[in-house]
C-alpha cells in the first residue's frame, strides 16, 4: 500500500499524459472535419440547370484534388433518390473528444481539486463543492444554449450569436467568483464543448437518423432536419477558435489570474469568432480583411491593456547576500514543496514544468520566472495552497528588481 500510495502521482501523471494525447487526437480529428465540412458547404457550386447532376437533384458539388487524386463531392438538395448501401456518419470523433476531455478534466482538476479547482483568496469551498459548481455549469451551458436555439431568437442569426456571447461572458464572470482563474477558462471551454458534442448527440445525428429512416421506408425525408443540423454545425464552426485558445490558456497565467480574467477571455473569443468569421466568408469567395484586422486589433489591444505596470525603481541594499537568503527561505517555504527533484506536495510527481527550485543556483536560474509567476501574475504557489503573503511577494521583487544578485 505505501509503494502505491508512492506511486499514484507518477500513474497519475502518465494517465494524464496518455487521456490528454488521445483528447487532441480525437480533438485535431473533429474540428478538422467540422472544418472540412464548412468549407465544403461554403466552396460547392450548383450544378448547372439541365445537367444529368441537376436531374438527380444535386444542389452543389465540387472538383477538387489531393493526394494525387481528382475529387467530385456531391451535396443533394435533400436527399438521392435511393438510399446508398453504405453511408459514412460523422459522430465517434465528437464523442471521443468530449469523452476523453471531461476524463482529462476529471484527472487533472477533480482528482486534486484543492490543488487545481479551488482558491482559498476567491472562495472557501470544499472540493465537493467545487466540483458541484464545474459540472452544474455544464448542464446549465447546453440547457441554455438549446433553449435559445429553440427560441424565436435562434432564428435570426446576428442577434443569437450576441447574446449568446453575453451568456458565456457572463458564465466566466460567475465562475470567477468561485473556482481558481485556472479552472474558471477551463470550465467556459468545457461548457462549449459540451454544447457543441451534444449538437452532434441530441441534434444532428438524431435529424440524420430520421432522414435516412424516411427513405428507407420508401418516403421523402423531411428537409427541417438536415436545416436544423447545418445550423448546429455552423454554430460548432464558430465555438471552435474560443474552445481551442482555452484548451491551452493554462500555459498563460497574464490571462487567467488578471483581476478581470472574465474579460480577457471575453476579448480573445470575440477575437477568434471574427477571424474565424473571416475565412467563412473567404470560403464564400468573400475576402473581408475588416474581421481578421479587427480581431488583430483586438488582441493587441488586450495585450497593451494587461501588460504588467514597469517595476518601481530599486532602492539601494547595503547586504545583497542578506535579501537572496530572504527570498530563497521564502522560496523554499512556500515553493519548493512542489518544485523539487521530488515534490513533497501531494498530486505532483515531478516539478511543475520541470522548474525545480530547490537550491540557490536553481533559485537564480529561474529568477525572471519567478518574478512573472510569483510577482506579476500571482499564479503561483498554484491556488497558493502554501499561502505566499503579499509581503513575501514584494521581497521577491524587491530581489528581482535589484538585479537578483
Amino acid at each position: 500500500m505505501e509503494v502505491f500510495a508512492y506511486l499514484t502521482p507518477y500513474l497519475l501523471d502518465w494517465l494524464n499524459l496518455l487521456v490528454r494525447w488521445l483528447h487532441v487526437i480525437t480533438g485535431i480529428a473533429w474540428i478538422g472535419a467540422s472544418f472540412y465540412f464548412v468549407w465544403l458547404d461554403n466552396n460547392i457550386r450548383p450544378p448547372a440547370p439541365g445537367s444529368e447532376l441537376a436531374a438527380k437533384g444535386v444542389s452543389g458539388h465540387l472538383w477538387a484534388v489531393h493526394g494525387g487524386g481528382f475529387y467530385n463531392p456531391q451535396k443533394y438538395l435533400v436527399a438521392p433518390a435511393e438510399l446508398p448501401a453504405e453511408l459514412h456518419w460523422f459522430k465517434w470523433e465528437a464523442y471521443s473528444t468530449w469523452l476523453s476531455g471531461f476524463a482529462l478534466l476529471t484527472i487533472v482538476y477533480y482528482f486534486n481539486a484543492q490543488a487545481m479547482l479551488i482558491d482559498r483568496a476567491v472562495a472557501d469551498l470544499s472540493s465537493a463543492q467545487a466540483i458541484g459548481i464545474g459540472l452544474a455549469s455544464l448542464v446549465l451551458g447546453w440547457t441554455v444554449y438549446d433553449l435559445l436555439c429553440r427560441s424565436k431568437l435562434g432564428q435570426h442569426d446576428l442577434a443569437f450569436g450576441v447574446v449568446m456571447f453575453a451568456f458565456l461572458v457572463a458564465s466566466a464572470w460567475v465562475l470567477h467568483h468561485f473556482l481558481s482563474g485556472r479552472a474558471a477558462y477551463i470550465h467556459v471551454g468545457a461548457m462549449i464543448g459540451t454544447i457543441m458534442v451534444a449538437n452532434v448527440l441530441m441534434l444532428i445525428i438524431p435529424g440524420q437518423r430520421k432522414m435516412v429512416a424516411a427513405m428507407a421506408a420508401g418516403g421523402r425525408p423531411d428537409p427541417i432536419h438536415g436545416l436544423r443540423a447545418k445550423q448546429r454545425s455552423v454554430h460548432n464552426n464558430y465555438f471552435t477558435l474560443p474552445v481551442l485558445f482555452i484548451m491551452i490558456s493554462n500555459h498563460y497565467a497574464m490571462t487567467y489570474r488578471h483581476q478581470h480574467a472574465w474579460a480577457v477571455l471575453a476579448a480573445i473569443m470575440a477575437a477568434g469568432v471574427l477571424i474565424r468569421h473571416f475565412f467563412n466568408l473567404r470560403h464564400r469567395g468573400r475576402t473581408e480583411w475588416r474581421y481578421p484586422l479587427a480581431g488583430v486589433a483586438v488582441l493587441l489591444a488586450l495585450a497593451v491593456a494587461i501588460a504588467p505596470a514597469p517595476p518601481a525603481p530599486a532602492t539601494a541594499v547595503n547586504d545583497p547576500a542578506a535579501r537572496f537568503a530572504r527570498v530563497q527561505a521564502i522560496i523554499t517555504q512556500r515553493c519548493a514543496s512542489c518544485h523539487a527533484a521530488v515534490p513533497s506536495q501531494a498530486g505532483f510527481a515531478a516539478a511543475p514544468a520541470g522548474v525545480e527550485l530547490h537550491s540557490a543556483a536553481l533559485i537564480h536560474q529561474n529568477a525572471a520566472r519567478i518574478y512573472q509567476q510569483a510577482v506579476q501574475t500571482k499564479a503561483m504557489p498554484l491556488a497558493n495552497l502554501t499561502a505566499m503573503t503579499e509581503a513575501e511577494r514584494a521581497e521577491i521583487a524587491s530581489w528581482y528588481e535589484s538585479g537578483a544578485h
